[in-house]
């Protein structure tokens, strides 16, 4: 007989269990709470596995409102016990050893913790807890629950690391069930249906997904690839559904126009820097000719930073002033001629004036390499993935993307370029200092906006 896989083995057991507790129907009680308290007090695998899964089938089962309701319960009734973890300080406090410092670690974590480990352990518990937290990451914010989320999120960061991924490359042979899920968590430039993802899948494209074991068949992360001769620097003839498939022969440069991250619950989980990396050993791999690797990249959050003058960390009205320098008078006539002011103007879809343009690559450079949130990660989000990564800042560039999606990002992108050589020096430098290393066309700019930036 062959042998049985691991998740098959735990179905095994939770059968058992359920025989040797007389569950009927799977279930002794619907009620969670009870559910949650027999997990915890339980220490047969078998029976635990049982109580697991049908933990997971109760939470499956809920509504919107009840998986709310569940979320607080599991914040205010599973935190530690206070009473406790009083006792586990005083201790620590008066003796110091490992032994106190043992009990103070046990102590302060949370049942929900266990509770979470044990839920694991089910057929399919990995993924209610991916979506418990989809759920809790969509309620208002509350701070009640912050605590829980960094529960959840501390467990997640350690199931779904590096390690654990699983690299694959997608095809127009890959089956339709995973294809369907590429159309529906494209994030950054929709797929426009089958024909539109058949395109994506041509030759002159590659797409590769990260998976994870205990998710079979739900990518986690998944890359779009452009292959052509030179560096793409506009998203429209990328994407264009009109476009000529072109040949492979003579490409020297792969260009990722898109990465896009699927599950909504993983939100804010680190996968490990130089995921990218991999790609770029696979392409390599498979097409020797290819000698340039870059992305072409939004910048989602820079509209939203030019416009806000209340940030002292950011595009404050000397800094702005600073940075446009000399075209400040000419700026600020067109835009009292339009009725509108400097910031709505330089925000403004295109067309734009020429000069509004030329200004406003400066001031993304300044937005990418200035800009900073929790100490040295850049402010933009896609920023900060490539650079954690070993990219270096190479080209900005305005009127990339004209679509409405670009709104965001003043239809500003950006090419980070990927050099294999120099990926963990790269990366070391952002980690350490928050340093972006900018391309050689750059440089020039980067200094006056270093300059300006000083401008409180």
């Amino acid at each position: 007989m062959a042998a049985r896989s691991w998740f098959e083995h735990v179905g095994v057991i939770a059968d058992r269990g359920r025989a040797v507790l007389n569950l009927p129907g799977g279930r002794q009680s619907r009620d969670a709470r009870q559910l949650c308290e027999r997990l915890l007090a339980q220490r047969g695998e078998a029976a635990g596995i049982a109580l697991a899964s049908d933990l997971v089938d109760e939470i499956n089962a809920m509504d919107g409102r009840k998986t709310a309701d569940f979320l607080r319960l599991l914040a205010a009734s599973f935190a530690p016990d206070p009473a406790g973890l009083e006792r586990a300080i005083e201790r620590w406090r008066a003796e110091r050893d490992v032994a106190a410092t043992l009990q103070l670690q046990a102590a302060s974590e949370p049942p929900r913790q266990e509770l979470f480990r044990r839920l694991n352990m089910a057929p399919g518990g990995t993924r209610t807890l991916v979506n418990l937290r989809a759920s809790l990451l969509g309620l208002d914010p509350d701070p009640d629950l912050e605590a829980l989320d960094f529960d959840l999120r501390h467990l997640l960061s350690s199931w779904f690391n590096r390690g654990f991924l699983q690299l694959q490359e997608i095809s127009w042979e890959t089956p339709a069930a995973i294809l369907e899920r590429l159309i529906e968590y494209e994030a950054v430039h929709a797929i426009q249906g089958w024909a539109d993802l058949r395109l994506r899948l041509a030759e002159d494209r590659r797409c590769y997904a990260f998976f994870h074991p205990a998710l079979p068949g739900e990518p986690l992360i998944f890359v779009e690839v452009a292959l052509s001769h030179g560096l793409a620097t506009a998203i429209g003839p990328v994407i264009d559904p009109q476009r000529n498939v072109g040949s492979t022969k003579n490409a020297d440069t792969a260009t990722f126009y898109s990465i896009s991250n699927c599950q909504k619950g993983l939100r804010g989980i680190s996968f490990g820097n130089f995921l990218i990396k991999q790609v770029v050993s696979e392409l390599s791999a498979a097409l020797p000719g290819l000698k340039t690797f870059a992305t072409l990249s939004p910048l989602p959050g820079l509209a939203a930073s030019l416009v806000d003058e209340e940030d002292s960390d950011g595009f404050t009205d000397s800094r702005l002033r600073a940075l446009i320098g000399d075209q400040a008078d000419e700026l600020n006539r067109l835009a009292a001629a339009q009725g509108s002011t400097l910031r709505k103007l330089l925000t403004a879809p295109a067309p734009r004036p020429e000069r509004a343009n030329k200004v406003l690559e400066r001031l993304a450079l300044a937005y990418l390499t200035r800009q900073r949130r929790s100490g040295r990660s850049a402010a933009d989000p896609v920023a900060h993935f490539h650079l954690a990564n070993g990219a270096r800042l190479e080209q900005i560039n305005v009127n990339a993307d004209l679509s409405e999606g670009g709104r965001g990002s003043c239809g500003v992108m950006v090419n980070y370029l990927y050099e294999p050589e120099r990926l963990e020096f790269n990366h070391e430098r952002y980690v350490e200092t928050g340093e972006v290393v900018t391309g050689r066309s750059l440089n020039t700019a980067q200094k006056r906006v270093q300059a300006a930036w000083s401008a409180r």
